[in-house]
């Protein structure tokens, strides 16, 4: 539990955030897929990205602080028994990739809230490559893959999701012949744009790409600051007319600017400027200025781009005059809490109205919001959009379980804090 009674003046900052944590988790399993060494820095320091690097020793790679020695993922090594993911559900879903080809089986597990969410979105895409996989009851973990004589295909997937298209291009890149990949647009292609500079794939347009089969060569890969974490300083800002915030060499990839959108039609000053690209994924530079905010409706392609934000979302739907309405966004509901009902409860508990919908919420603006207690349910996404409620309400806000913050960036609580120093 920790409370946070922030300073009521704006404030000019131009806060350091971790590296992305999207991006860790792909250059660790690329690096470690690669024969040879490769440089990764910048690493972000959670712990979602160090169940990655457990898992990929237990396999015979040798992950150091910000150096992977491989033998290649033909070298990889059968673990003594089930790889434990932790939290993390990109872990889970890269590795299932990795491994579908490998002849041995590997069975994927992770803690109480991985064991609940939703795997059996890999059966389908996976199997049209001619992979084994199987998964627990109601389709959660733990997830058993391997052995699996792949070959290329067209390869659908339903749902805009970065982490099953992620999968299967890792597990097609071990197929015999070329893989065509698929699917509706919003998600964030970070793994397509790395592997078409490596040499192992093209985008042929919106949703769609071509994995070559062959080795991922080793790399060096200088990875920028995390967008989903940034997010939340952001939102601060634009909380807090007159304040501003400023983020350097964060990705830019628009699959994660969503939320960038989302601000400005609001009704924050938002700019952004691209400096340069990691293997074809723009980065570059966020400001955001304060200023008093309007409701805005999120649906479609920009709830994909924002997922992981609209919690903050709810938040400032609260403060924002008039209504703003999220939809299309069931997956909240399958994530490390229920997100859509757990954002309507942190509205609540700070004096908001808010009213949950099957696939998003609801959110009546314009109440002047009040200190309280938040409980962040597990969910370190929560507890970080609670901890910024308290730059809303101007009062104390105590949040149950801020430790889950650790998931992703242990030292928010500080980076918030400092934001008036």
């Amino acid at each position: 539990m920790r409370s946070f009674q922030l300073p009521t003046g704006p404030f000019c900052a131009a806060p350091p955030v971790p590296g992305d944590k999207s991006l860790s988790h792909r250059a660790l399993v690329l690096a470690a897929m690669a024969r040879g060494e490769s440089r990764i820095l910048n690493l972000a320091p959670g712990e979602d990205v160090a169940a990655t690097s457990r898992a990929l020793r237990s396999l015979g790679v040798e992950v150091g602080a910000d150096e992977v020695s491989s033998p290649g993922v033909g070298g990889w090594v059968a673990p003594s028994g089930p790889i434990d993911c932790a939290n993390s559900a990109t872990t889970l879903r890269l590795l299932a990739g990795a491994l579908a080809a490998r002849p041995f089986r590997t069975t994927l597990v992770g803690d109480a809230s991985l064991m609940a969410r939703p795997m059996a979105r890999l059966i389908g895409p996976l199997g049209a490559l001619g992979a084994a996989v199987e998964v627990g009851a109601r389709g959660r973990p733990p997830v058993t893959v391997g052995m699996g004589r792949l070959r290329g295909t067209e390869v659908e997937v339903p749902l805009p999701s970065a982490q099953v298209r992620s999968a299967v291009a890792l597990a097609a890149l071990q197929a015999d012949g070329p893989t065509w990949l698929t699917s509706p647009p919003g998600f964030r292609d970070h793994t397509e744009r790395w592997l078409e500079a490596l040499g192992r794939g093209r985008r042929l347009g919106e949703g769609a790409f071509r994995v070559l089969p062959g080795p991922v060569p080793p790399a060096s890969y200088h990875l920028p600051g995390d967008a989903s974490a940034a997010a939340f300083l952001l939102a601060a800002a634009a909380l807090r007319p007159g304040a501003t915030a400023t983020v350097r060499r964060v990705t830019l990839n628009p699959g994660r600017t969503g939320f960038l959108d989302i601000l400005g039609a609001m009704g924050a000053r938002v700019s952004q400027r691209v400096t340069g690209f990691v293997h074809g994924d723009p980065v570059g530079d966020v400001t955001v200025a304060g200023a008093a905010l309007r409701g805005a409706r999120v649906d479609g392609a920009l709830t994909v781009r924002a997922l992981d934000e609209l919690p903050l979302v709810a938040l400032l739907g609260a403060v924002a005059a008039g209504e703003t309405a999220v939809g299309g966004a069931a997956e909240l509901r399958v994530k490390e809490s229920d997100r859509v009902e757990t954002a309507v409860g942190l509205v609540r508990a700070l004096g908001g109205s808010a009213e949950e919908r099957v696939d998003g919420f609801v959110v009546q603006g314009g109440r002047r919001l009040r200190g309280g207690v938040v409980d962040a349910g597990g969910d370190h996404r929560l507890a970080m959009a609670a901890a910024v409620g308290a730059v809303a309400c101007g009062e104390a806000v105590t949040v149950r379980g801020f430790d889950a913050v650790a998931v992703s960036w242990p030292g928010f609580g500080e980076a918030l804090e400092a934001l008036w120093s």
